[in-house]
């Protein structure tokens, strides 16, 4: 390299302590690294929580890092899907509704997560379509190759020069139907940005057969032999295992996947989420990573993940808090608010034990039955009537027992309906979600109001889509001093996510104010109620958005640290 190009090389590079090599050809002029996350033999095995603690290991060594999910089902987004077929929809702060994984991504890192960092089969047809509708082809036959394709690579390349390294992870396995072209996108993309700007990384499983008492790595060498058939290469395999892998085994899927010996990387199973970084590194899975792209960095600093496990595993206090919500039987429709608790423990160094309690059962039992050993009760959010009198329940157990209790988005309007019912007297009080004919309707579906984020005043009615009509993402919110929400957060204003559509009604804020009830926080122009408490309780606290999502586990919630907290005095009387 002549010292021209080095001066060059050198002023393109000074935010990063990374040097990196291979800059020089005029192919590569693109800063951004890509790495490539597949997934083989089943679903679930963990490639959002593998991509964001790789991200995790690249941050500790001075890289910036961003992310992309792919997914391949045909949704535009998951905004309308049912909780129970794909868990949580995360939201970010432009308002996208997006996959769970970008959850992990934000936690494990400093990565922001927007619209451009989720794409779904939906999403990608739906702008070629748009495109063919205006004549953007020329006439010309769309096909999956080149225009589909194309679009999937255009959305990965947004990425470029955003960080130092963009990790993409294709939702699924390999050999999905529907996957397919999000497969070859990225096999095109290799090509297209050389190899030492594209690294691919197949998570798998190696199962552990217990009659047997082997483990097994035929379904590895199998989701390998498929992925090549699609004409990639696994650089590096990470292999999911209940039990240890040893050399002969690593010795085997090396040969019969065709990668060396020390890009066999073993994924084992262990205590706690935010242990997966440091066991990464402890297999030199982010040493091996930097060797393939041609990257240089320092030692990593893992000592914050070594302490936060440390505060994990070894816990001063407990406490038993219990989330009332619908959708209990897969607790992935709660992962944020599941996380959000840990950190909240965290910080308060205390093991959170979660009970989740059904609410359509606490509409046929006594919540002292169900609800007397919690020292917590959070009712979360969610969307319909099925199971909304069971929280209500809940939250009047808590009023009425002074027991620390926190609302999130419905959570947060039924204890306005609990509280206008049981207190001030409006015995029909409902959301007009659930009645729309309710005489008192102190939830309702607000017309016309004014969106802080787009500067324009937002309208709908009854009729609207359902899908990306909520408000969505993040919106200011002014908060009231001497509170709970302000001693919490430690200032006057704040920003956080939302996705709801219905309102707190303030045609009866007078009447609920006078009554006990303090909205202590709303928007700027004071016509959005954000959260509200009650001034004779421990600590009751309701919120209209949901701070689960910009929770992490170096920064716990102030709203979830504090819950806790009055959690953990309450368990303590």
């Amino acid at each position: 390299m002549g010292i021209r190009k080095f001066k060059i090389f050198l002023f393109q590079n000074l935010t990063s302590i990374a040097i990196v090599a291979g800059m020089t050809t005029s192919k590569n002029t693109q800063r951004t690294k890509f790495i490539f996350v597949t997934g083989g033999v089943l679903s679930s095995l963990g490639k959002g929580l593998a991509a964001a603690a790789i991200g995790a290991l690249l941050e500790s060594r001075g890289l910036s890092v961003t992310f992309q999910k792919l997914d391949p089902y045909i949704n535009v987004d998951p905004g309308t899907m049912n909780p129970f077929q794909h868990g949580e929809v995360f939201v970010t702060d432009d308002g996208a509704e997006t996959d769970l994984d970008m959850g992990h991504y934000e936690r494990y890192t400093n990565a922001v997560m927007s619209q451009k960092n989720n794409y779904t089969t939906g999403r990608i047809y739906h702008s070629v379509i748009s495109k063919e509708r205006r004549g953007e082809y020329l006439g010309g036959t769309v096909q999956v190759i080149p225009h589909i394709t194309d679009e999937i690579k255009a959305a990965v390349l947004q990425l470029d020069g955003t960080a130092d390294v963009a990790i993409i992870e294709i939702g699924g396995t390999v050999g999905d139907i529907e996957g397919l072209p999000f497969i070859e996108a990225i096999r095109q993309l290799r090509v297209d940005l050389g190899r030492g700007y594209a690294l691919y990384i197949h998570l798998t499983l190696v199962p552990y057969i217990k009659a047997a008492g082997e483990v097994k790595t035929k379904p590895t060498q199998h989701s390998v032999r498929k992925l090549q058939a699609d004409g990639i290469q696994p650089d590096i395999l990470v292999c999911r295992t209940e039990v240890p892998i040893d050399d002969s085994l690593k010795d085997k899927m090396a040969l019969f996947c065709n990668v060396p010996k020390d890009a066999v990387i073993t994924a084992i199973d262990v205590d706690t989420i935010y242990e997966v970084p440091l066991h990464f590194h402890q297999e030199g899975l982010d040493s091996k990573i930097l060797e393939l792209l041609n990257v240089w960095t320092g030692s990593p600093d893992i000592r914050p993940w070594v302490n936060l496990v440390n505060k994990i595993k070894n816990p001063k206090h407990s406490v038993n808090i219990a989330i009332t919500g619908k959708y209990i039987d897969l607790t992935e429709s709660y992962k944020s608010l599941h996380e959000a608790l840990v950190h909240g423990g965290i910080a308060n160094e205390t093991r959170v034990n979660l009970h989740y309690i059904s609410a359509e059962d606490l509409e046929e039992s006594g919540a002292e039955e169900l609800l007397s050993k919690c020292d917590g009760i959070l009712v979360p959010g969610g969307f319909g009537q099925r199971g909304a009198e069971g929280k209500i329940k809940a939250i009047n157990y808590a009023r009425v027992n002074k027991i620390p209790f926190f609302g999130i988005c419905l959570g947060m309007q039924l204890a306005v309906v609990e509280y206008s019912r049981n207190v001030v007297k409006l015995t029909k009080a409902n959301s007009t979600e659930f009645v729309s004919t309710t005489p008192d309707p102190v939830i309702y579906l607000i017309k016309e109001w004014y969106d802080y984020r787009n500067e324009i005043i937002q309208t709908r009615d009854e009729n609207a889509d359902f899908g990306g009509t909520l408000r969505l993402g993040a919106y200011p919110c002014v908060l009231k001093e001497n509170t709970l929400a302000s001693a919490a957060y430690k200032t006057d204003e704040i920003s956080e996510r939302h996705r709801h559509r219905y309102e707190f009604n303030n045609a009866y804020r007078e009447q609920l104010e006078e009554n006990g009830m303090v909205v202590s926080g709303a928007s700027p122009d004071n016509n959005l109620v954000e959260i509200v408490e009650l001034e004779d309780h421990p600590w009751f606290l309701g919120c209209q958005f949901h701070p689960e999502f910009k929770s992490k586990p170096m920064t716990p919630h102030p709203l979830f640290r504090d819950f806790i907290k009055a959690a953990l005095e309450n368990s303590k009387k």
